[in-house]
């Protein structure tokens, strides 16, 4: 049966091998699964698709060899990435040590970032795979030229990827140099469009040789390995160029080893039984539809189904390996061994017996099989309705909805929930590719397989997602920062905050809190105190900086927690003061430091500032929101209620009355009016009837929400969020480290 395809445009799979097992077990006869004469299944060795993978696989004068390694369940499985820099024209199979995880560049100044090994597309200054020019520029379209210098700027373009590889097909259709061009370099930064690596083959088929196609494919599933599709093409590439059934075989096992326990595998092991049918070996057909009913698929009663009518058409004979058929010969050897030969009538009598024997080994052939099927019918039901839910399970650069986030998350738990560490990886990877652009499930992907103790999975997720998938999302790289951070590899753990300073997102006030504070846990004070002065004077040469007063207050905040010095944290406050525009941070800032001060409290000199914000004028011109003023006036009075005297209260409350009360009572008049014309006139001619008493000044601002409880002093308070560029979303899954950016002084945190 042929596989249904996507359009060569959609995208599918995902970049990373999973094995479950090192690959140094050789099997050198990768022969079908062993049964016994009672037709159990004895053996798997070199054939089941969950127990197998391709230790080796070169492309040389148009022979491509395998070898098939045994594998253990209990090994942790290997991972293995795609390189888009390397030499493929001999590309083995290899499986990357910890070491060999690209990773940051441990120098501070961040500007390159570059893998340490296989595994990772090289990162330049802006955070982007290596981009180069053609060499031969003369020879580009105008379009062409615009559309490279796009993406040449924005290498995550997709749009602008996929208008330049058609101009490409378009105007150089026989010019397989700039077609391997264009492929190359975009399929370096989009590694899952599994689409393009076909038709990358197909034009290498038209303009090269086989030998180049050959070179294509095992780069493609190198680069999108859980990609059943792609390795259903490179199957179908093997069976009509390759004749010698060995190594079609040997293909077919490798994929299956990868693929072959997907819930969407179904074309492939069509694909394989449609070969071994035109083969005739009914053995290896037999032995296929009793590996392929242990596994959970969507064509599950199809296979079974078709396993019936094979045994039906075929005798029992036929459908035995060689092994079994060896080890039923020596049963009955051993069970014959001693008898006197029969006569006549005891000959036909063993006739009967020998016929009511086959039919009842037949009957318990099946049954085994049957037992198989039953067995992942119920782990079916209980994984259907999240594989219902999973309406894009390939890779695009449009967002998923909600709902399919959520089921993701869900199915992620419940396998998490089970004993088979090799589904939970393998569920992983598959959700990596519809998911390859949400930081959150590497997150998660990471956590889990530190949990787990396998560290060196952890550490290639890792890798793949700062490097490749999610690499200009500035959350992946604070979290790489973290890690790095708790895993003692400090110099990976700065070189990951510097780049998001540098490159992924110059002045992110989170970085740099959170570099600050790492320096400050490993005694380098000063160092913390530089990546503030150094944030600030970056920020002081942009013109109308968001940032800047955030910035000021939080290293106040910082000094005075780490320090204990007063003076000097207040002396940061005044150079923001100086530096930048007022805002409600940096004066809420100011309030909390002086509310926590022992006596006397700079009153004077904050009511001033409060009353230069809340008071806008030609020369002081505020972009605060009414709400944002009135918000700090209420602070402001909570305040001097505490520490003021009865002069400075009576001061703020007459300011605030006279700036706010008219705004209220005009906001409340609009809201009752609008709150008048929708009531039916019934309603109204009964709200005329209720008495109402006048608002009292008082009442007008006490009412508003206060920040401050009472007890201001006592309870802790919440430190305002920064804006929402500043503001990074972490998923659930890395819950347990979520930082909040707050920029106001509570007390609790000021008695650190």
């Amino acid at each position: 049966m042929t596989a249904p395809t996507s359009p060569v445009g959609q995208i599918d799979a995902s970049i990373t091998v999973v094995s479950d097992a090192p690959a140094n077990k050789n099997v050198t006869d990768p022969s079908p699964a062993s049964v016994s004469n009672t037709g159990e299944v004895v053996s798997t060795e070199g054939v089941n698709a969950a127990d197998s993978v391709a230790n080796d696989l070169k492309t040389d004068a148009g022979n491509v060899n395998a070898t098939i390694v045994n594998i253990n369940h209990q090994e942790t499985p290997v991972i293995m990435t795609y390189d888009a820099n390397e030499n493929f024209a001999t590309l083995p199979n290899s499986s990357l040590g910890s070491t060999q995880v690209g990773g940051y560049d441990s120098s501070l100044n961040g500007n390159n970032v570059s893998g340490a090994g296989d595994g990772a597309a090289s990162i330049s200054e802006n955070g982007t795979a290596a981009l180069h020019q053609p060499l031969d520029v003369s020879g580009l379209s105008a379009e062409e030229e615009r559309l490279w210098s796009i993406v040449t700027t924005n290498s995550l373009d997709f749009d602008a990827w996929t208008a330049l590889i058609d101009e490409t097909e378009r105007m150089s259709e026989g010019n397989i140099s700039k077609i391997r061009k264009v492929y190359d370099t975009f399929l370096a930064e989009f590694p899952l469009c599994y689409g393009y690596w076909k038709k990358y083959a197909d034009h290498e088929a038209r303009l090269s040789s086989m030998d180049k196609v050959a070179e294509v494919y095992e780069r493609a599933v190198q680069g999108v390995t859980y990609s059943v599709d792609m390795w259903l093409h490179y199957c179908s590439f093997t069976i009509s160029t390759y004749g010698d059934p060995d190594t079609i075989r040997r293909l077919f096992e490798r994929a299956l080893a990868y693929v072959g326990t997907d819930y969407l595998c179904f074309p492939l092991w069509d694909k394989y039984i449609e070969y071994e049918y035109s083969q005739q070996d009914w053995p290896r057909v037999a032995t296929i539809y009793t590996r392929v009913l242990e596994i959970p698929n969507q064509q599950l009663d199809r296979y079974f189904e078709g396993f019936k009518e094979l045994v039906a058409n075929r005798p029992l004979s036929e459908l035995r390996t060689a092994e079994e058929a060896a080890a039923l010969a020596a049963a009955n050897s051993e069970e014959n061994e001693g008898e006197v030969p029969p006569n006549a009538v005891e000959q036909s009598s063993t006739v009967l017996s020998a016929s009511l024997k086959d039919a009842e080994e037949l009957e318990k052939y099946i049954a085994i099989r049957e037992e198989l099927y039953k067995k992942s019918k119920d782990f079916d039901s209980k994984i259907i309705g999240f594989e219902a839910a999973i309406r894009r399970p390939y890779f695009h650069v449009r967002p998923l909805n909600v709902a399919e986030l959520e089921n993701w998350h869900n199915y992620l738990d419940f396998i998490e929930g089970g004993d088979d560490f090799n589904k939970v990886v393998k569920l992983y990877e598959r959700c990596l590719i519809a998911c390859a652009r949400y930081p959150e499930y590497w997150i998660r992907y990471v956590l889990c397989m530190e949990t787990s103790g396998s560290m060196e999975l952890a550490e290639n997720a890792l890798a793949r997602s700062t490097q490749v998938f999610v690499k200009r999302q500035p959350e992946i790289h604070l979290f790489a920062a973290r890690f790095k951070d708790q895993h003692g590899d400090i110099s990976g753990a700065r070189a990951a905050y510097q780049h998001v300073h540098t490159g992924i997102s110059p002045g992110l006030l989170e970085a740099i809190i959170k570099h600050a504070n790492m320096e400050h846990r490993l005694g380098k004070l000063e160092d913390a105190y530089s990546l503030y002065e150094q944030a600030i004077a970056i920020e002081k040469g942009k013109e109308q900086s968001q940032t800047l007063p955030m910035l000021f207050a939080q290293y106040s905040r910082f000094v005075y927690l780490v320090s204990g010095n007063v003076d000097k944290a207040r002396e940061i406050l005044a150079r923001a003061v100086e530096s930048a525009s007022l805002s409600k941070p940096l004066l809420e800032a100011m309030i909390h430091l002086e509310s926590i001060q022992p006596l006397p409290k700079r009153i004077e000199y904050i009511d001033s500032l409060v009353e230069k914000f809340t008071i806008p004028n030609s020369e002081n011109f505020n972009v605060a929101s009414v709400e944002e003023r009135e918000e700090l006036s209420n602070i402001l009075l909570e305040f001097l209620d505490l520490f003021g005297d009865a002069q400075s209260v009576k001061k703020a409350d007459y300011r605030h009355s006279k700036l706010f009360l008219s705004h209220k009572s005009t906001a409340e008049s609009r809201k009752r009016h609008a709150e008048d014309y929708l009531v039916s006139d019934r309603t109204k001619l009964s709200k005329s009837l209720i008495p109402t008493s006048a608002p009292s000044v008082m009442g007008a601002y006490p009412s508003t929400p206060n920040q401050w409880a009472t007890g201001y002093g006592v309870q802790p308070q919440a430190w305002p969020q920064a804006s929402q560029t500043q503001a990074q979303q972490w998923n659930v899954g890395y819950a347990q480290q979520v930082f909040v950016v707050s920029l106001s002084f509570s007390v609790l945190s000021f008695c650190f």
